[in-house]
């Protein structure tokens, strides 16, 4: 398979939703549309690193990151440097340098998790294999790696290493909770934390970061990435459930499907529990936790989430890390439309359907 990118594939969101004009003018769109011209920077920057004598990974590469996406990590980094008023270059590597984490993490993630879709089209370890995936994931960490020393910041450079260790934390972590109908909230909130939260954080603080911004500052950029980042998460683990098919770009029920327990199901099983109803216990221990599952099963477990309002529930938790978000980002000084555009994202964020 051969793959030709260019900075117009990285550029634009290639996600199904795209073919919905009437949902283009949101929070995510408008960050997007203010930083264009800088992502096509940090765009072309992707592209010369990505390349090696190696044609393999060039090409899986390129296969992984011209899938789309929102690209929302690398806007973070952009958006922050400008809120505190940088006027260099050093942001562009750094938020190459995040990208780069975060596709890593995805070709690892597809593989435990044994994925065969992302984004509406087959995931890479199901076109070019499971070794060849882990290894270019492999490959695209050691790329961040030298980004973030080409930068020539340790605490740059501490942000970013701290963020990848806590990443591969969260991977292990969530390995202990998958198939565990024991798992607590507070446990799987530790565990998007480290898997999604602490990337988003790291995001955002570098960009305060390279503006020499005031420590307290920097924090709470740090403090708007994570709890922007938790309520992503937890919006991602309600439209499993409840997306429209084709928006969302995958299949309905697939962390169902692999026994993970996010929010949702947490909330349902402990709500059994309370209630003493073993039925229902009965049935998440088979399905989620013996991944024993038949014809219908999806269908039933929905039916469970409605009856205990498991997907509002998780919705007004996200709510809960949002506004938080908003507080943490009014508190940092700076350009008054950047903070706009910040929490209009926050609110776009929350409001998703795909």
């Amino acid at each position: 398979m051969n793959v030709t990118l260019t900075t117009s594939d990285l550029a634009h969101d290639k996600t199904p939703a795209a073919s919905h004009p009437e949902r283009t003018v949101d929070g995510l769109t408008r960050l997007h549309d203010a930083f264009e011209a800088d992502l096509s920077r940090v765009n072309e920057l992707i592209i010369e690193r990505m390349d090696s004598p190696v044609a393999m990974i060039p090409q899986l590469a390129r296969y992984v990151v011209a899938a789309g996406g929102k690209r929302l990590r690398p806007l973070l980094t952009l958006a922050c440097a400008d809120l505190a008023g940088y006027t260099g270059d050093r942001h562009y590597g750094l938020a190459a340098c995040v990208e780069f984490i975060h596709t890593a993490t995805l070709l690892h993630d597809d593989v435990v998790d044994d994925s065969s879709e992302r984004r509406g089209k087959a995931s890479a370890n199901a076109v070019f294999g499971n070794q060849a995936s882990v290894l270019v994931g492999d490959f695209l960490f050691t790329r961040a790696f030298e980004l973030m020393v080409a930068d020539g910041s340790l605490d740059v450079l501490s942000v970013l290493s701290k963020a990848s260790a806590t990443i591969a934390e969260g991977e292990v972590m969530q390995l202990a909770t998958t198939n565990n109908i024991d798992t607590t909230e507070q446990q799987y909130l530790d565990v998007i934390s480290g898997k999604t939260a602490v990337l988003f954080a790291a995001a955002c603080e570098v960009g305060g970061l390279v503006a020499a911004l005031p420590g307290d500052q920097a924090e709470k950029l740090r403090d708007f990435g994570h709890n922007l980042g938790m309520a992503f998460q937890l919006i991602d683990d309600v439209l499993d459930y409840g997306a429209d098919r084709q928006d969302w770009g995958k299949e309905i029920g697939d962390d169902f499907r692999e026994g993970k327990m996010t929010l949702p199901v947490v909330l349902a099983i402990d709500a059994a529990k309370a209630n003493r109803d073993q039925q229902q216990v009965d049935f998440w221990q088979r399905t989620v936790g013996d991944l024993d599952q038949q014809d219908g099963d999806l269908d039933q477990a929905m039916a469970y989430l409605s009856q205990h309002g498991c997907l509002q529930r998780t919705r007004e938790r996200a709510q809960q890390f949002a506004t938080h978000a908003i507080a943490a980002i009014q508190a940092v000084k700076g350009e008054g439309q950047t903070h706009d555009l910040l929490i209009a994202a926050v609110s776009a964020s929350i409001d998703r359907r795909y």
